[in-house]
């Protein structure tokens, strides 16, 4: 759900005692919507104004940022990097949040500064202020064309957004709850009417406020007037509501209303919650922005192959009868002294079966007998040279169609900014992409592979692309233990043994490592090859990321989330 604005209340109470006196050291953009606070102490504060994901909390997910920085992040640079943080306000019960630097200007006098998050859902914005009140910029502008009631421009003094028209739910005693309930239209929803009458209550809330009063007007106060103590003495608990094992919505109050249907977990805080939510998100999104053109250009490279290789199947099928023509041919030869020139068909014996059955043999009417049986001849030679080139084509074509569908996958779990730049250069090298002439700005730090540690310290790699893939594999030592998944697309996996025998919980841990990061990673169950790097040789002239192997054991594990961020942490 949207960040609403009692739980945002509930996210900004849990984060303003953490920052408020902390001193901004480096200030960050990795995406267009989102901007990152680096303090003194280490924590990172993120303010997100995207559409889909607005939120401001605590965030402990490393992001990349692009080499060179956007001017609304040196903007932010230039006035606030450096100052300290000294209020943390929410306007109340409403979507915006007022972060309040004290920083010098380029004089070394102090001033203070605003920095503004609405979350406002399409309305998103981050605006900086100066102490006047003026806008200094912000990150999306908003001109008289756009909206007549409220512009958002440099220069222009900073205005609330419009109110709805709705009541404060804090404020309502319970004659004014009545009253207001006495106008609900007859036959309309209660948690309907909550979510129209007050601002604040977002529809998940209302339905639990509902939900608690058995659906009965007459208790409905009780079970709203509850929600407001707990609101008003900020009795708030971090809590994730999944359905089969996966998060579908998040709240600050426990949650009853979905009985067996999904299950409600509380988490240790807002900014853990919010990270943890959030971050499947915006890895989609990351792929949706950064790599549109990269899936456009493998998914339909990956459908012309399909459909290569099922008009080729169809024709090599057709080349396994061939030897039906050979048959004809030798039975019109048998038959020429029964035939004569311009003869539709021939009816002959086919002695080549144990029966002698008859067989209908059809002719070209403008060929003679002997023509005829030279065509025939002819359509065999040419139906078992097919034969051998579709057997090559089609080789060559699932070995395509393999390559391409790990390309996708990689796509699919891409990180950063520099994955997205390795894949790009990958399908340039391979022919898919255009050459792009100039090399647009970007990351020019060599790509390193995913690294892990084992619960018993050994070190753990995974690719990050093909060319990775080739790379990490090529580079392990020959004593390494090397994992991939079995028969579906994965990562190289090489866990470094140091010479050693390696124990079986981090071979273990490897394994998960492997299913996860492959196309089984919402499976269960998923078999794991693994062998030492020795037994792993990379077959000559084949694609980026290929593999073969002489030897191996298998590992069926569970892909598991939490095992993979705790030995992230290590």
């Amino acid at each position: 759900m949207p960040l609403d604005a009692v739980c945002l209340r509930a996210a900004v109470g849990e984060l303003a005692p953490r920052i408020v006196g902390e001193r901004i050291d480096k200030i960050q953009q990795p995406t267009r919507d989102q901007v990152v606070l680096l303090l003194r102490h280490g924590r990172r504060v993120l303010l997100c104004a995207n559409p889909n994901q607005p939120r401001i909390h605590l965030t402990a997910l490393q992001r990349d940022n692009p080499a060179q920085p956007p001017m609304f992040c040196m903007l932010l640079r230039k006035y606030l990097q450096g100052g300290a943080i000294v209020a943390v306000e929410q306007t109340p019960l409403e979507r915006v949040v007022t972060l309040t630097v004290r920083a010098a200007d380029e004089l070394g006098e102090l001033g203070e500064y605003r920095l503004i998050l609405e979350l406002m859902g399409r309305r998103a914005n981050l605006i900086l202020c100066g102490a006047d009140g003026r806008i200094i910029d912000c990150l999306r502008r908003v001109d008289l064309e756009m909206s007549e009631s409220r512009q958002v421009l440099p220069g222009l003094y900073y205005r609330l957004p419009p109110t709805q028209q709705k009541l404060s739910p804090l404020d309502v005693g319970e004659e004014d709850f009545a009253a207001a309930l006495a106008r609900c239209p007859a036959g309309e929803p209660l948690d309907k009417w909550l979510v129209d009458a007050f601002t604040a209550v977002s529809p998940l809330v209302a339905r639990e406020i509902v939900f608690r009063a058995g659906d009965d007007a007459s208790a409905l106060w009780q079970s709203f007037a509850a929600w407001q103590n707990d609101v008003r003495d900020a009795h708030f608990t971090p809590v994730v509501i999944k359905r089969d094992d996966k998060p579908m919505d998040f709240t600050y109050l426990p949650i009853a209303q979905y009985g067996g249907y999904a299950v409600s977990e509380t988490v240790e805080s807002f900014g853990k919650l919010l990270d943890d939510f959030y971050e499947q998100r915006e890895q989609a999104e990351r792929v949706r922005q950064r790599g549109q053109d990269l899936l456009k250009t493998a998914t339909n490279a990956r459908d012309r192959v399909r459909r290569k290789i099922a008009l080729q199947e169809k024709e090599y099928q057709r080349t396994l009868d061939r030897d039906r023509l050979r048959i004809f041919g030798e039975l019109i030869t048998a038959n020429f002294y029964r035939m004569e020139r311009g003869q539709a068909r021939l009816v002959a014996q086919n002695y080549y079966e144990e029966s002698c059955p008859e067989v209908e043999i059809p002719l070209d009417v403008r060929l003679s007998p002997q023509e005829n049986a030279a065509r025939y001849f002819k359509q065999y030679a040419k139906a078992k040279t097919a034969q051998r080139v579709l057997t090559e084509q089609l080789e060559k074509g699932r070995a395509e169609l393999q390559y391409l569908e790990s390309v996708l996958q990689e796509l699919s779990q891409a990180e950063s900014e520099q994955d997205f730049n390795d894949i790009r250069d990958e399908l340039e090298s391979s022919g898919y992409l255009r050459g792009r002439g100039k090399k647009q700005p970007g990351f020019k730090r060599p790509s390193k592979p995913r690294a892990f540690r084992s619960s018993a310290g050994l070190r753990i790699l995974v690719g990050r692309s093909n060319s990775q893939n080739d790379a990490l594999t090529k580079s392990a030592q020959r004593w390494d233990i090397w994992l991939h998944t079995q028969k579906i697309h994965g990562s190289h996996v090489i866990l470094c043994t140091e010479g050693a025998e390696p124990d079986r919980q981090s071979v273990y841990e490897a394994a998960v490592l492997a299913a996860y990061y492959s196309q089984g990673r919402d499976s269960a169950k998923v078999s794991v090859d693994y062998t030492p790097a020795r037994y792993v040789k990379k077959p000559a002239g084949s694609r980026p990321g290929m593999a073969v192997y002489t030897t191996c054991q298998t590992l069926v594990v569970d892909p598991d989330e939490a095992l993979v961020k705790r030995l992230q942490s290590k």
